[in-house]
């Protein structure tokens, strides 16, 4: 009998789903590929890495956790693909058992601020105050807790470093407490309920943000236009959308390198995550406007 079985049939077993929200960059990805223990969200020190909703799940011995990790919410640009990337925050919101309102230690500023005004009335909300590992004056931790629980009625407060994984633990513990009893929705192997193409196009365009650095377009995205799988053998055919023709070099570089080296390394990540061998062929596209429009987004996945 496996585990999640066993505890389908115990009393007490919780299950619920928890939403991963906060500003751009402070680290909603990190925290939920540790939470799972594997990385399914792709992260890069620049902000705005996230566009999509993704869902994790981790299954313990008395509860299942179903997380969203959700875009930062956006408000500088106000284009198609910001405003889907909005739709996404507050509809995770809409029907989740637990928020995880996350923080960066020692910083609550305006933007922190609006996400916060986003919450439902009357939500169950656990502030966690993330990169405590990086505070210089570790003494300004307890003050800070305490200017923050005077912010909003958070159920619980967890100071944590998602990065090294300090405290994480505890996080879990409280969270446990505020699901509601329920048999679990998933299999304890399964992670993600997102499908392998998915994956694919955010694990390549993650490489994309990696490699190229201050030079990466705002206006790209990845469109998986193949995937098939022959036993443990996956061909995957992808196409980089960029919005000017201009950028169409930054990203295949010198000679073809650089597209290379972005095509080498996702394919060796995703031959991790699938556990087989992977035929990956990248090439680059300009679809000008893309990311202002809303029936070239909706075909490229955004919601």
């Amino acid at each position: 009998m496996n585990q999640s079985t066993s505890a389908a049939g115990a009393n007490g077993f919780r299950t619920g789903f928890v939403a991963i929200v906060g500003r751009p960059n402070v680290g909603k990805s990190t925290l939920l590929n540790r939470l799972i223990g594997q990385k399914i969200s792709i992260v890069s020190s620049k902000a705005q890495t996230t566009r999509h909703r993704v869902t994790g799940i981790r299954t313990d011995a008395g509860a299942q956790f179903v997380f969203v990790d959700t875009p930062g919410f956006q408000t500088r640009h106000r284009n198609a693909l910001n405003r889907s990337m909005n739709r996404s925050v507050t509809q995770a919101l809409g029907d989740v058992d637990v928020v995880f309102f996350l923080v960066e230690a020692g910083r609550f500023g305006e933007d922190d601020r609006i996400v916060l005004q986003l919450l439902p009335e009357g939500a169950c909300v656990v502030l966690v105050i993330n990169k405590i590992d990086r505070l210089r004056d570790k003494s300004s931790l307890l003050p800070f807790i305490e200017r923050m629980s005077t912010v909003f009625p958070f159920a619980e407060i967890v100071p944590l470093s998602a990065e090294r994984g300090t405290n994480v633990d505890e996080l879990i513990r409280a969270a446990t407490a505020l699901l509601p009893e329920g048999q679990p929705l998933y299999g304890e192997d399964e992670i993600t309920d997102r499908s392998e193409r998915f994956l694919a196009a955010e694990f390549l365009r993650e490489k994309l943000f990696r490699l190229l650095g201050d030079e990466l377009p705002y206006g790209m995205t990845v469109e998986i236009e193949k995937f098939e799988t022959e036993g443990r053998l996956r061909r995957i055919h992808a196409a980089i959308i960029v919005d000017k023709p201009g950028h169409k070099g930054i990203v295949i570089g010198k000679g073809g390198e650089r597209l290379k080296r972005i095509a080498s390394e996702a394919r060796l990540e995703l031959e991790k995550l699938f556990d087989g061998k992977v035929f990956l062929e990248v090439w680059v596209k300009v679809k000008s406007g893309w990311a202002d429009d809303e029936r070239a987004l909706k075909s490229l996945g955004y919601e």
